[in-house]
């Protein structure tokens, strides 16, 4: 058993709810079982599932150690941007899914961080995901981080929670945009009738996209966004809410691809965070790929 300790920071929260949000991968029914095998101490005691927390009690968590990765290692070529001993930062590119599951069993990105890391990725997402912090869409390309042992996945995990870790991603999206930059704060949540896709839905999740103009086309309008928060399919959504879905993403109502564009017209060009161990602000981007420097191109004519 793994021990965690955790400093409560809400009041009031439930315990099932406070270790969901702060152990990655942890749901609140593995958060209550966790509690009613005696797992979670506050102050040396055993704490029952349905407590309430204070801001500033200590909990100690004996978090169970990772089951066995079962995810195979792979020979795959990968456009390592950052590399220590406790991260890893990827440049991904299109086509290429984060993790093993249903329909893509290998061929991930997880597969090839198994072949370049070996046995130092963290265990804490479990044995599909080892490392795997946050994820980009299949056909969004650019910059994803991964943590190499689980003190480094939690703080991390943490920086997300509270927006410390930065996410810049470039799109194109279709119509003009009136004004210059704006923000996008509509919670997401599944879609009621397709389950595949996410919806703005008032009893979602927040979320808050920051939106920039970059350049200006025929119909189109090429912007910077910077996630403050990430979830799924975020600027995906957000951007079609506006009535400018993404430019090839035929999901949320964009146009079809151009030449040369096979998925939505998105990369994620730059990443800063602080480093788990030094807490040095590190801060990396990468250049816009081939097909979309064509499509800026394309548009313009």
């Amino acid at each position: 058993m793994t021990p965690l300790e955790l400093i409560a920071d809400r009041e009031g929260e439930r315990l099932d709810q406070f270790l969901a949000r702060r152990v990655p991968g942890l749901t609140r029914s593995a958060a209550q079982r966790l509690a009613e095998e005696g797992a979670v101490l506050c102050g040396g005691s055993a704490v029952k599932k349905n407590r309430r927390t204070a801001p500033g009690e200590v909990y100690t968590v004996a978090l169970p150690d990772p089951e066995p990765i079962e995810a195979k290692a792979q020979e795959i070529p990968l456009d390592v941007v950052y590399e220590d001993s406790d991260v890893i930062v990827v440049n991904k590119p299109v086509g290429m899914v984060v993790h093993p599951a249903a329909g893509h069993p290998d061929g991930t990105l997880v597969n090839a961080l198994l072949y370049h890391c070996g046995n130092s990725l963290s265990g804490i997402n479990g044995k599909l995901r080892p490392g795997i912090v946050h994820r980009i869409d299949r056909d969004t390309s650019g910059l994803i981080i991964a943590a190499k042992n689980d003190p480094a996945h939690l703080s991390l995990a943490g920086q997300l929670e509270d927006h410390s870790l930065y996410r810049e991603y470039h799109a194109v999206a279709v119509g003009n945009f009136r004004e210059d930059s704006g923000t996008v704060d509509a919670p997401l949540a599944r879609h009621p009738a397709d389950r595949k896709k996410m919806a703005v839905h008032p009893e979602g999740k927040r979320a808050v996209t920051h939106w920039e103009v970059l350049g200006r086309y025929p119909g189109y309008t090429y912007l910077k966004c910077r996630l403050e928060t990430g979830r799924t399919h975020q600027i995906r959504v957000h951007l079609a809410s506006l009535g400018h879905p993404l430019l090839g993403d035929v999901v949320y109502g964009g146009k079809k691809p151009v030449k040369g564009l096979a998925g939505q017209c998105l990369h994620a060009k730059k990443l800063s965070f602080l480093h788990p161990r030094t807490g040095e602000r590190i801060t990396v981007e990468c250049p816009l790929p081939d097909w979309f420097e064509a499509v800026l191109r394309r548009l313009g004519g």
